[in-house]
């Protein structure tokens, strides 16, 4: 049964999301991604690609006319040899392309074409010819690089040469009836009415060119010219911010200016800025041979190893959402937790191996409220299923140690990996036990962000969930926080000492200077554990202890800290406090914003309440050049009335169909504007989107512009897309799908 989201509101927030908010309208938008062809020889040069008017495609390369095989999203497909027509894996081609929709070739002697009968054979004399374009009807100008000449059913009717110059491409301009012709110092008209060849433009290193709309688009080595296709003068002065102005190729594609560089493709978008598909998120290789237009809107771009079919689907917010749903449960759940990071063999999904991560249940745990904010907005019984899978592996990590309150950072079968009873160093490999069950290992060092995991869980479950569900919630709840107070507000491990990072006491937290981040945090945090404990159990002492944390050791003043003023440890700090205030941690980011939630709505006075809606909006602030989606829908949690909407459904609808980490690299892009180097890490004026950036996860640094290196994971969307996406739905913020 749906609930309806005045009621829903009404029972979550003190200060709902008003009705004058409106939500963003879940209508379909272009979805882009890729299935990818590779070559099976690396010897091959592919050198141009065409599709016919009932979408064959074929590209000619130095062994001959190659076709995609087999191929799907994130599963690629090969190209082989085609051997539709046996006469034409014969013959020598030297050039392809399209004439009236129809596949049409260039060899030594003639341009030919299996359509139309066969019949068209026009023999043009140019041993060495390479290049050629059709004109009106059965009109082509075909080159060798030197020579010219125009054919009317083999018939010459015009020829002639580039003065000084070599041919490199050729256009037909049907609208005036004129061909023209790029060299690589010079831009020439070839009117046939006077059978005139005109040089129009001049400059060095030309490489590419396309003429639409009365405007002519010329690429070169730095960057492109747009010129009047009427004057011939350009526009504007040399376009060099590109995401690489070293042009190979330049297309306009189903009415938007594509390019091809040497180091990927882009599109020039209506806001002057571009997409950029770099890497093997999107292409085989990055130095792009051809572009041209594909079937259904589908744009084809060759490269050096192979092509890259970019897609542009119809798709909704909530039909993306089903896809990523697909993704986590079929290669991401792990005995119920959000496995985050899937490890692959060079891309290759069928090679995906889960395995015990250092945070399990905190990805999970953004996992599982998804589901739960799912279930509550559609009713769903797979998403509830979902839901209680995923809340049973986090209890069982409380009852694997054996030890009331304290939970484990995850669990395997026993003897998977190594067993340091006594490694209590920090170190992140060590820490596994042996469970009271002889098949089982668990593993200890649990942290402060896997106890922000757990709350955030666990209040969640509680506030939405009924009957025994809840009140497992509420014990463990209630188990975790005596057994923090009890400990003199450490995590204890199994050797009685305290954890690394699981330390909220008040000389730990206040030994660190005012401006060193763990400070605020470990007071936030605490402080909003303590109030959903009250909460939920109304027992007076987790009031009584919050108090005391606020009053007598400022936990409050601390909280409320504005974020402007957090930075590096003063001199004379010693070296844990150094390092941990080296630079801006994203990762408290993520914990911050996920105990907001029992922080705000479980506030014990309207006033404390006014005070964290403020620490709030002071961070939100300090995070919104971030445009992350999730931060934006926490901070709405609060009833705010602006939160970036149109920002976080940019974030959702750029976010990538493939979650595979391949290699990205945008640090040698002329488009975007470079900021010093700074305390938050942030490198450029504006963030890229989703699908340009190396980093995807919220607890990273989405300013980063690169990762090279080896393909080595799948991320999960469990926590970095579901999340956002639901905590929207289920806040009113993001519509239902709508279709039409």
């Amino acid at each position: 049964m749906k609930l309806c989201y005045s009621a829903l509101l009404a029972t979550l927030f003190a200060n709902p999301l008003t009705a004058q908010i409106v939500p963003y309208r879940d209508a379909p938008y272009a979805q882009d991604y890729s299935i990818k062809y590779y070559t099976t020889d690396s010897t091959i040069r592919l050198q141009s690609v065409s599709a016919d008017r009932n979408g064959v495609i074929q590209i000619l390369s130095s062994q001959g006319l190659l076709h995609p095989r087999s191929g799907q999203f994130q599963y690629p497909g090969t190209l082989i040899l085609d051997r539709s027509y046996r006469p034409m894996a014969d013959r020598k081609l030297t050039g392809l392309g399209l004439h009236e929709h129809q596949l049409v070739y260039l060899d030594s002697s003639a341009i030919l074409s299996n359509a139309w009968a066969g019949k068209l054979f026009s023999k043009h004399k140019l041993p060495g010819a390479r290049l050629f374009c059709g004109g009106s009807g059965f009109t082509f100008l075909v080159s060798d690089g030197t020579r010219l000449k125009v054919l009317t059913n083999e018939a010459v009717v015009w020829e002639g040469t580039l003065l000084q110059d070599q041919v490199k491409d050729i256009r037909y301009e049907a609208q005036k009836k004129r061909f023209w012709v790029l060299g690589s110092q010079s831009l020439n008209v070839l009117d046939l009415g006077t059978k005139k060849l005109t040089p129009v433009f001049q400059s060095p290193g030309l490489t590419c060119f396309d003429v639409d709309l009365n405007r002519l688009y010329v690429g070169t080595t730095d960057g492109y010219y747009t010129l009047d296709a009427t004057t011939y003068n350009p526009i504007g002065s040399l376009q060099k911010k590109l995401p690489c102005s070293k042009l190979t190729t330049l297309r306009v594609v189903h009415g938007h200016l594509w390019f091809g560089s040497s180091q990927g493709a882009f599109m020039l978008r209506k806001d002057g800025k571009f997409n950029y598909y770099y890497g093997e998120r999107w292409l085989p290789g990055n130095q792009v041979t051809a572009i041209t237009e594909g079937a259904d809107q589908t744009v084809l771009i060759l490269t050096n190893k192979g092509l890259g079919e970019i897609h542009f689907d119809p798709m909704t917010l909530y039909q993306k959402a089903l896809v990523y749903e697909k993704q986590v449960r079929q290669r991401h759940i792990r005995y119920g937790f959000n496995c985050d990071v899937t490890t692959l063999q060079n891309g290759d999904l069928s090679t995906a191996q889960m395995g015990q991560r250092d945070s399990d249940n905190l990805w999970t745990s953004m996992y599982l409220v998804s589901q739960l904010f799912r279930y509550k907005v559609t009713g769903s019984k797979e998403a509830l299923q979902n839901c209680l899978e995923s809340f049973a592996a986090m209890e069982r990590l409380f009852s694997i140690t054996g030890m009331s309150g304290f939970f484990a950072r995850g669990f395997e079968r026993r003897g998977y990996h190594k067993f340091e009873a006594k490694a209590w160093d920090g170190g992140l490999t060590n820490g596994w036990n042996h469970a009271n069950d002889p098949e089982w290992d668990w593993r200890g060092t649990t942290s402060s962000d896997q106890t922000v995991g757990q709350m955030f869980t666990l209040t969640l479950v509680a506030e939405l969930m009924d009957g025994d569900v809840k009140k497992r919630a509420i014990t463990l709840i209630d188990q975790l926080m005596t057994n923090i107070i009890k400990n003199d507000w450490y995590l204890i491990d199994v050797d009685g000492k305290p954890t690394l990072w699981g330390k909220w006491n008040p000389t730990y937290v206040n030994g660190f200077a005012k401006n060193v981040g763990d400070r605020k945090i470990n007071s936030s945090n605490i402080i909003a554990f303590l109030q959903a404990a009250y909460h939920f159990t109304n027992k007076p002492i987790y009031k009584q202890k919050a108090y005391e944390l606020m009053q007598k050791h400022g936990y409050l003043e601390n909280l409320m800290r504005p974020m402007r003023e957090i930075g590096k440890a003063p001199p004379g700090s010693d070296d844990w406090a150094k390092m941990l205030s080296e630079g801006w941690n994203h990762s408290d980011d993520e914990m911050y914003f996920l105990a907001y939630w029992p922080l705000y709505r479980y506030a014990f006075t309207p006033e404390l309440k006014a005070k964290y809606r403020e620490a709030i909006r002071d961070h939100w602030q300090a995070e919104r050049p971030e445009k992350d989606g999730l931060w934006n829908l926490c901070y709405a949690m609060t009833g705010a009335k602006a939160f970036d909407l149109a920002e976080t459904a940019w974030y959702l609808r750029e976010f990538p169909l493939d979650m595979i980490e391949w290699p990205v690299m945008n640090s040698h892009r002329k488009d975007i504007e470079l900021v010093p180097e700074n305390f938050r890490g942030q490198t450029t004026k504006e963030v890229l989107p989703p699908d340009e950036r190396p980093e995807l996860k919220h607890n990273r640094n989405l300013f980063k512009l690169d990762r090279p290196g080896k393909v080595v994971s799948e991320l999960s969307a469990g926590d970095s897309f579901l999340l956002p996406y639901w905590m929207g739905r289920y806040l009113g913020a993001i519509s239902a799908p709508v279709n039409k």
